[in-house]
């Protein structure tokens, strides 16, 4: 089990300022969370593989690309050839679980596997041996800002028991609403990775802000000093 890791979304940042935001958090956040919608998964349109070429040229955090499209079999691939770290691909939108996750490996990428609030683990229980990373959605995917879901809170100490009882490596990772008033119920259900959007791009200062955040989630969870960073590792 990791650590209470916080990956800033550069979705809560000005658009016009991507390289700032980025530069703003070096050395500060763990990685760099890349929201890429479609405007048909999800209803609204953000970022590129573009984007992660350009991200790659300006910082060497490394970057955590959420695909929220339709036919990630074919796109996702394309973004860990562009220099993604990780890339977590919908199980409602995903139709060869084994054929792209194996591809996403081949070039060079760690992998995740995301789920909205309603759709329940269990089905995809199987599969997680074929994944680094398990993203529970605590908003409705497409839009920042949102208020986090309490009710996804069962979900995620299930996941956790889950993850724990078949001794699977994974990072359990949040996304939507994550703030100074949702990170400590979340650490404390079992969470691991934080993605935080408004709550450190919406504040005067980003890297400080990352700091706090990452010291709550600590302290909820009961790890008091945070272990030696892992690097990310890519498991056959």
């Amino acid at each position: 089990m990791a650590t209470a890791q916080i990956y800033p979304s550069l979705l809560a940042a000005d658009f016009a300022r991507i390289a700032d935001a980025a530069r703003s958090v070096e050395g500060r956040a763990d990685w760099l969370h890349v929201d890429v919608m479609d405007y048909h998964f999800v209803p609204n349109l953000a970022f590129s593989g573009d984007t992660v070429t350009a991200l790659r040229q300006i910082t060497d955090t490394p970057l955590d690309c959420h695909l929220m499209i339709e036919n990630p079999d074919r796109w996702a691939p394309g973004f860990a050839e562009r220099g993604a770290a990780n890339v977590t691909i919908h199980a409602e939108a995903v139709d060869d679980l084994p054929r792209t996750t194996d591809a996403i490996r081949a070039a060079g990428a760690r992998t995740g596997l995301a789920v909205k609030p309603a759709t329940p683990i269990e089905h995809y229980a199987d599969d997680l041996r074929r994944f680094d990373l398990l993203l529970l959605m605590t908003i409705e995917p497409g839009f920042g800002g949102q208020t986090f879901m309490d009710s996804v809170l069962p979900k995620i100490e299930a996941a956790r028991r889950l993850l724990d009882a078949r001794g699977l490596d994974l990072w359990l990772q949040i996304d939507g609403g994550v703030n100074a008033e949702t990170i400590e119920r979340a650490a404390a259900a079992g969470v691991d990775v934080f993605v935080a959007g408004t709550a450190v791009y919406g504040a005067a200062d980003p890297a400080a802000a990352v700091e706090a955040l990452r010291a709550q989630a600590l302290r909820a969870s009961g790890r008091l000093t945070p272990p030696p960073p892992r690097a990310p590792a890519f498991r056959s």
